[in-house]
């Protein structure tokens, strides 16, 4: 009966219910309500922790911002229904407060389209040196073909193409990077309206967007069943590090997948891109994945341009061994069946 009542007494305010009926449809900053809202963010802020404490919102911290989204009470199931009927969405104030969210995705959408203009040459340059991207994912859409992939993680997700790819066939998908702005990016191109029954809005209801480092990934033991990481590890200056967090954090059995570069002698992908390690070879990931207790399944070899494309795909096993060497297939002779992995 408490709780009933905590719930009711949050919802006695307007400016309350419009902030649900806003966070129904798309997880939006404190800033963004503001101006949805046209208060101030110190006075959206008070309504957002009696929101929050009713169990009907919940805040999320992303580097300087924080971002809110439906909570987890149990009786908010029952509520959509009421905050998603006709009277209530036609109504004067939800119009006009649809509208200024409208302002907000475009904002969004604008911001995203400058970033990728801005950076479109630098990604440009990186992708001419290896086979079209599409190749790249064709195989790996093909190597996880039969794979479960449950509650997926895809780590440094960047603007969220993997979440795209392979989102729809996860029951939760998890997207990490450590950059805000990335994140930013992601949300832009992923969380569109979550009322819509549409594909894009089935899958932003299922993915949850969080700031973290690949050091450290922000999630407990064993609480993912399959993890990627495309072009990522190149990145790390512990590689090996990286996979030993990755084990921890995936289930026994779950599936990892690593998409990155052979070995090769590109210096300003150091010096122009940060990479901190210039491709990978097959007996530095087996011995990485053994040491991590992550079974070495499979690997392709996609060559075809002055960088070569590497894919390894292995699976938590929960006790370390040395594996034999894994077959290999080139960008032009993807076999169209595969081992089950």
């Amino acid at each position: 009966m408490n709780d009933v009542l905590t719930i009711f007494r949050a919802l006695a305010d307007p400016t309350r219910v419009r902030i649900m009926l806003l966070l129904l449809n798309m997880e939006l900053a404190v800033g963004e309500l503001a101006q949805i809202l046209n208060q101030s963010q110190p006075r959206i802020s008070r309504h957002i922790r009696i929101l929050d404490e009713a169990g009907l919102a919940e805040r999320r911290k992303e580097g300087s911002w924080v971002f809110l989204r439906p909570g987890q009470a149990p009786e908010l199931d029952t509520l959509r229904r009421l905050f998603r009927s006709d009277n209530v969405i036609s109504s004067e104030q939800a119009v006009d407060d649809q509208a200024q969210l409208a302002l907000v995705r475009k904002a969004r959408a604008e911001m995203a389209e400058r970033y990728f203009e801005d950076h479109a040459e630098e990604w440009d340059a990186i992708r001419s040196l290896h086979i079209p991207e599409d190749d790249v994912e064709q195989a790996m859409l093909a190597l996880l073909k039969d794979v479960n992939l449950g509650h997926m993680l895809d780590i440094g997700t960047g603007t969220g193409r993997m979440v795209e790819l392979f989102g729809p066939n996860s029951a939760k998908v998890t997207a990490l990077d450590k950059s805000p702005e990335m994140l930013r990016l992601a949300r832009a191109k992923l969380l569109g309206n979550e009322s819509d029954k549409t594909d894009q809005a089935a899958l932003a209801r299922k993915t949850e967007l969080k700031l973290g480092d690949f050091n450290k990934l922000p999630i407990e033991d064993g609480q993912v069943d399959s993890v990627l990481l495309h072009q990522v590890l190149h990145y790390a200056q512990h590689p090996e590090a990286v996979l030993t967090e990755v084990s921890r954090v995936v289930r026994n059995s779950g599936t990892v997948m690593i998409t990155d570069f052979a070995p090769h002698d590109r210096e300003e992908l150091r010096t122009a891109h940060a990479h901190a390690r210039l491709g990978f070879s097959d007996d530095s990931m087996k011995r990485w994945f053994a040491a991590s207790q992550i079974d070495m399944i499979q690997s392709r070899t996609l060559d075809g341009g002055k960088l070569t494309v590497k894919i390894w795909v292995g699976r938590k096993s929960g006790l370390p061994q040395i594996h034999s060497e894994s077959s290999t297939a080139s960008a032009t002779n993807i076999p169209q069946k595969r081992a089950s992995i």
